[in-house]
C-alpha cells in the first residue's frame, strides 16, 4: 500500500522514532563517475560546476513559456555535519535549515553527552529529494564521506537505496529528483560547499514512519 500521501511532514529536529525497529543495512558501493551513472557525478572544480535546474512542472495541457519557470537560481554556503553523543546533525547554511540525520544505536537509547560513541555507523530514518533542482556537496577538508541514494520515483522503499563512498578527493553532484540525505562525513565532523537549486522543493520518506524500519550506512572505509 502506498503511504506516502498520508506521511506528514518530518520534525528534523526532534523525529519520534520507535524503539528496536528493524534495521536494513545498506549496501556500499565506491563513488566513480561509472557508478554513479543516472545518480550523478564527481566534481572536481566545484566553484564553476554547473547545478541543473527544472523548468516549473505543468498542471494542464498549456505549455510554460520559453525562458520562463527557471529563473530562481542557485543558493550556496556551507553544509556542516557534527556528532553530539550519539546524534549526528546537519545544518545545510545555504537554505538555513538544521536536521537530526540519525544516530550509531538505537534512537530510543541515543545519549547526546556520551563521550565514548562508536561512530562507525549511522541508524537513517529519513531521506528526500528536490524535484527543481540538483545539488553539489565538496569535502572542504577533504574529509571522506558517505552517500545514501536512491534512484527517482516516488514508490521508492528501503532496498533501492546504495551507499557511495566517496574518499574526500572530489566532490559529488547529484541530479535533481534524486534521493538522499545530506552526505555523512567519516570522522566526528566535516564541511560540505554545498550549492542547490534556490526554491528548494523537498519531497521527503520517512522510513520509520511508512516502513517501519531504519537504515544502516557505515562510516568506514571499505
Amino acid at each position: 500500500m502506498d503511504t506516502s500521501a498520508t506521511v506528514k511532514s518530518p520534525n528534523f529536529l526532534n523525529p519520534e522514532i520507535p524503539a528496536n525497529l528493524p534495521v536494513l543495512d545498506v549496501p556500499v558501493v565506491i563513488a566513480t563517475d561509472e557508478s554513479l551513472k543516472g545518480y550523478g557525478c564527481l566534481v572536481s572544480d566545484y566553484e564553476n560546476f554547473e547545478i541543473e535546474i527544472v523548468t516549473w512542472p505543468l498542471t494542464g495541457r498549456r505549455r510554460v513559456d520559453e525562458g520562463t519557470g527557471n529563473q530562481g537560481g542557485t543558493a550556496e554556503g556551507i553544509f556542516e555535519f557534527w556528532w553530539e553523543g550519539d546524534v549526528l546533525w546537519g545544518r545545510n547554511n545555504a537554505i538555513h535549515d538544521t536536521y537530526v540525520l540519525g544516530w550509531c544505536c538505537d534512537p530510543s537509547e541515543a545519549d547526546s553527552q556520551n563521550t565514548e560513541s562508536q561512530r562507525d555507523q549511522v541508524l537513517l530514518w529519513h531521506a528526500n529529494y528536490h524535484p527543481d533542482g540538483g545539488q553539489l556537496f565538496y569535502s572542504l577538508d577533504g574529509t571522506p564521506f558517505m552517500v545514501p541514494l536512491a534512484l527517482p520515483g516516488d514508490n521508492v522503499n528501503p532496498e533501492d537505496f546504495v551507499s557511495f563512498y566517496c574518499d574526500g578527493t572530489q566532490g559529488l553532484y547529484i541530479h535533481p529528483n534524486i534521493w538522499h540525505e545530506g552526505v555523512f562525513p567519516i570522522g566526528d565532523k566535516g564541511e560540505f560547499f554545498d550549492k542547490q537549486g534556490k526554491i528548494h522543493g523537498r519531497v521527503s520518506a520517512n522510513f520509520a514512519e511508512e516502513f517501519g524500519t531504519l537504515l544502516r550506512v557505515p562510516l568506514k572505509t571499505p
